[in-house]
């Protein structure tokens, strides 16, 4: 009876030390791809700064990443950005995806440690390729009203007060039932009848995943692009609003204090703007 009992609890110290090992792992790989992607996205953004924007009639300033480089053919030029946007998303997103991801493979562990990691892998790939297809959609959008604000100042005076309009809408998102609903998906984990542990169903909850959040972050997303999808400042802020609105407790209220500073901000934004016209 002793020796049972010994047993059972060195299986149980066993499993402990292996989650802990796990967790040690994933959260490791996961610092230092955090790490990479940020230091890449602030290289890249500071070489694009020191380009020079372009100065456009209502005293804002165009960036570059708007504009094909000299010899740069419309391809590259989407390349290029898809690949700043897939490095900007793994830094911003990483730090309020990593608990959704830890959970899952709470939930898929008896799949075996080696399957579990592919598994997990997979997930990540189906949730940033979500992202990357938001980018894809971003860029000609981006394209096609660069060129409308160059050839129409009319339009490039009214960008200001369009920015201010932008952040003011974002902020009243937070306090809808949809932002509720999308950021509930985004916290909850799934249960284990739910998810087997296979290729196809990590996939598809990666994708899942990847949606939900994108709905979530679609004011945030909006604000970023209307600040300046290539200003480092407001990449921060966004994304710390983002990891302390899925992290932090306390939860509607979170996401209302946000909402009232972006509110808060997009008032100011507009009535400077209005100022300025």
């Amino acid at each position: 009876m002793i020796s049972t009992t010994v047993d059972f609890g060195r299986i149980i110290d066993s499993g402990v030390a292996s989650e802990r090992a796990s967790r040690h792992t994933l959260f490791g790989i996961s610092a230092l791809l955090f790490a990479v992607s940020a230091a890449t996205a602030i290289i890249w953004c500071t070489s694009m700064s020191r380009m020079g924007d372009m100065r456009m009639p209502g005293g804002w300033m165009m960036s570059m990443v708007w504009m094909r480089m000299p010899g740069q053919s419309w391809a590259s030029g989407a390349a290029s950005f898809l690949g700043m946007w897939a490095v900007m998303m793994i830094a911003m997103m990483l730090p309020s995806f990593m608990p959704m991801l830890w959970r899952y493979r709470q939930v898929v562990c008896g799949a075996g440690e080696a399957r579990v990691d592919r598994l997990t892998v997979l997930v990540s790939v189906g949730y940033f390729f979500v992202w990357t297809l938001f980018g894809m959609a971003v860029y000609p959008l981006g394209i096609a009203l660069a060129a409308m604000e160059m050839q129409q100042p009319e339009v490039a005076r009214a960008v200001p007060f369009a920015a201010g309009a932008v952040v003011l809408m974002a902020g009243a998102l937070q306090f809808t039932s949809w932002k509720a609903h999308h950021l509930v998906c985004c916290r909850d984990a799934p249960g284990r009848d739910e998810l087997p542990p296979d290729a196809a169903t990590a996939f598809r909850f990666g994708l899942g995943l990847g949606l939900h959040c994108s709905y979530c972050c679609a004011g945030f997303t909006a604000v970023l692009l209307a600040m300046g999808v290539m200003n480092l400042r407001a990449m921060a802020l966004v994304a710390a609003a983002i990891t302390v609105e899925r992290l932090a407790p306390g939860g509607k209220r979170v996401v209302w204090a946000i909402g009232a500073a972006l509110v808060g901000l997009g008032l100011f934004l507009t009535t400077r703007a209005a100022g300025l016209a």
